[in-house]
């Protein structure tokens, strides 16, 4: 909604610096909506008034010893006109009168600065109606000095109290007053507790480091202590969403709270403000010297391993379900390794699953790529052998914004969950992550426990948030424990009991080749498979697009399930990689595509020329692929039946696009050595990348993306498509595995 005053603020901007590009101050939007462009123009008007080159969108200590040398305070004399206009535009911006953006310091401007340092409450740190360079700063921001959505007025208090006890001090600058915390709360409050320790400005730098411990340890509270000590502990109980009163004195009730706090976060319940209370109140990973009975890593547990771990007092360990990397790159045991986890029961230990990919980013999050994840864990699940019951914790393993955790990892643990559903819920979700993504993943229902990545503190999805509700995990610090055979180095985790992994597990199913797919589970196959591909937009009856999903599943995946078997068992590839291809091309058919070929049919018949070499058949294959395909498998040995063929002459194209067009056997055996010719690095073809390793059932998962992205091609729409091909590929994978392990 537009306020008339904000308008005329950002007509101030414009008409004042109108040679605005020159100076590097942007011209607004006069919209009448205050904003961070606003905000960051204002902080940019007035460093130019006051002289500074190289204007920025940072009110930092350049502008602020800048400001306290020219203008420490600015009230109804001294100022230049304008930056009084740039108080009185700031003020309409934080929804106080400002007096007409006219240049003139009145009482009404004095009035306003006075509500907006008792909001802020510097009132007493800085009395009168003046604006001195720290409040000009707040002024100069999007941060709140009232409630807002739901604010709590106790955390409120908190900051207006950090504000007024602490703001003049030389690196500390005024917090918002909205009732929320944040990540500048929580720093603020590293600051204010290290002032209180008496370090010296220079030396208070808002880390957890050995100065803060050390002060922190020699303040322990309890019943009956006083003072801003206590004011700190109660406001650090208040920001972690405990229920308290902020006060100075420490009573009984305070007490209970702690002893609450205490055994929600697994910490010696005493009762008292000691030093792991005090840690984990401050920082997300809290006392890394405390012991845990849980572990995650990416090293086998040996027998010399697992007794090291119990002897450190580890019982329950978290393992990777895959390794995304060929080879295993430089963590060759980060996958569950053969023999494992009988390796883990029989040492009495326990084993939680953990599935990750490469998602380190929000692109690499969606609902058909948590649809994909959901189905590649479980396949992954039951190989290893892990028992109906277990919950799997699915990675996001990147410090997700809030926006970014609303626009994709909440659909993608939607994904996730309706996955699991359509299996019959055999494995539940959990979730890993930071606070604030573990917390709004199971707030949203997709997840029923969290293991908290709260070693990384400096995430914004940590530092902050209070520790999740339903934690299973809190993973707090690195270390290695053993020496020689029994060395390993953990991620050390404590448990708080919601969730303890299993202890004894199926007979992994092992690497087995495929088989003919089992009549019970093909109605299953393709419903799963038309619910996948509707997640991405492809309705089941075809949509603009020629051919329906049923007619699809029918001829590139049940028509020929012997045919497809025998080239898997032939080239040594999951007949998943088969299938995916071929049923991923022919739902991509269109009319135009049909019109095209009957185009190249045409003109062939009346010239004989090859006049495009446009993607025919089920599989969608060029001539010149096919071509390069077929000979390349002449080459090596391992294709037979077909003519050597020359892609410089018309004839010999059109034979090969012909056939892929009349054949589906020729074109499906085509989806094969295309595939070979791909993991050969497309030796005379359009791609470049290198040459993968020879075809094994046991592929990774990227190496199982690189092959389907290999066949589209090696333009960025291939690298985007085959994320959504490798959820098409586990929904496959998942019943060829079920018909081979009958």
């Amino acid at each position: 909604m537009a306020d008339e005053m904000v308008r005329a603020a950002q007509q101030f901007i414009n008409t004042t610096y109108d040679d605005g590009a020159k100076l590097g101050i942007s011209r607004l939007d006069e919209n009448g909506q205050t904003s961070w462009t606003v905000m960051y123009a204002l902080t940019r008007a007035l460093q130019y008034e006051l002289g500074i080159s190289g204007l920025s969108n940072n009110f930092g200590p350049t502008t602020l010893s800048t400001l306290q040398s020219k203008y420490p305070n600015i009230h109804a004399s001294g100022a230049p006109e304008n930056i009084v206009r740039i108080v009185q535009a700031g003020l309409y911006c934080k929804g106080y009168d400002g007096g007409g953006i006219d240049g003139t310091y009145s009482e009404r401007v004095q009035d306003s600065v006075l509500s907006l340092k008792s909001d802020m409450g510097v009132d007493f740190a800085y009395p009168g109606g003046d604006v001195v360079p720290k409040v000009f700063k707040g002024l100069l921001n999007m941060d709140p000095y009232v409630t807002v959505n739901g604010g709590s007025e106790q955390i409120r208090a908190v900051q207006q109290w950090m504000n007024g006890e602490f703001v003049n001090r030389r690196d500390f600058y005024i917090v918002p007053c909205d009732g929320h915390h944040s990540r500048t709360v929580a720093t603020a409050m590293l600051y204010a507790v290290q002032y209180t320790i008496g370090m010296a400005d220079g030396v208070a730098n808002g880390n957890f480091g050995p100065g803060t411990k050390s002060g922190i340890k020699a303040h322990t509270l309890s019943v009956g202590s006083s003072g801003t000590w206590v004011q700190l502990f109660t406001a650090g109980m208040l920001l972690n969403a405990r229920p308290v009163s902020f006060g100075g004195t420490f009573t009984s009730a305070l007490a209970d709270a702690v002893r609450s706090f205490q055994s929600f976060a697994k910490l010696p319940v005493t009762g008292q403000g000691d030093f792991s209370t005090w840690a984990s109140l401050l920082v997300s990973y809290g006392d890394q010297d405390r012991k845990g009975s849980a572990c995650d890593g990416v090293t086998r547990i040996t027998p010399d391993r697992a007794k090291a771990l119990k002897a450190e007092g580890i019982t329950i360990v978290g393992r990777y379900l895959t390794n995304p990397v060929p080879g295993g790159g430089t963590v060759p045991e980060k996958e569950i390794q053969s023999g494992e986890l009988q390796t883990i029961a029989d040492e009495g230990m326990r084993c939680f699953p953990i599935y990750q990919t490469f998602g380190r980013g929000a692109s690499d999050f969606s609902y058909p790529l948590g649809r994909a994840a959901g189905q590649a864990a479980i396949n992954a699940a039951l190989d290893h052998g892990f028992r109906s019951g277990s919950r799997i914790f699915f990675a996001v393993d990147f410090d997700a914004y809030d926006y970014e955790v609303t626009d994709s990892v909440l659909p993608h643990f939607k994904g996730i969950e309706d996955a699991m559903r359509d299996d019959g819920n055999r494995y539940t979700v959990g979730v890993y992550g930071p606070r604030n993504v573990c917390t709004r993943v199971s707030d949203a229902g997709h997840a029923s426990a969290s293991f908290v990545s709260d070693m990384s503190s400096g995430f914004s999805g940590n530092f902050g948030y209070p520790l999740p509700a339903n934690w299973a995990y809190d993973q707090i610090v690195t270390k290695t424990v053993g020496s020689g055979s029994g060395s390993i180095n953990i991620d050390v985790n404590i448990a708080s009991g919601r969730d303890s992994g299993q202890g004894s597990f199926d007979p992994p199913r092992g690497v087995k080749p495929d088989t003919r797919l089992s009549p019970d589970v093909t109605t299953a196959m393709e419903t799963d498979v038309g619910k996948y591909m509707e997640s991405l937009g492809f309705p089941l009856d075809g949509g603009l697009r020629s051919y329906q999903h049923w007619k699809c599943f029918e001829r590139t995946v049940t028509a020929h399930d012997d045919l497809i078997t025998e080239l898997s068992n032939r080239h040594n590839m999951r007949k998943a990689l088969i299938q995916t291809t071929a049923y991923w091309e022919m739902r991509h058919i269109s009319p135009d595509d049909e019109a095209a070929w009957a185009a190249v049919i045409l003109a062939f018949n009346t010239t004989r020329q090859y006049i495009r070499d446009t993607s025919t058949g089920i599989a969608k294959q060029r001539a010149v692929t096919l071509i390069g395909a077929w000979n390349h498998a002449l080459d090596k040995g391992y294709g037979s039946g077909q003519p050597r063929r020359d892609v410089s002459v018309d004839e010999d194209k059109y034979n090969a696009w012909k056939q892929a067009y009349d054949s589906e056997t020729y074109a499906l055996t085509s989806v094969a050595l295309i595939h070979r010719w791909d993991i050969d690095g497309k030796p005379g073809g359009d791609d470049d990348s290198p040459a993968l390793r020879q075809p094994t059932l046991g592929y990774t998962d990227q190496e199982i993306y690189e092959v389907l992205r290999r066949y589209q091609g090696p333009g960025d729409v291939a690298y985007e498509e085959a994320k959504k091909r490798m959820g098409l590929y586990y929904v496959m994978e998942k019943y060829n595995s079920i018909s081979r392990n009958l």
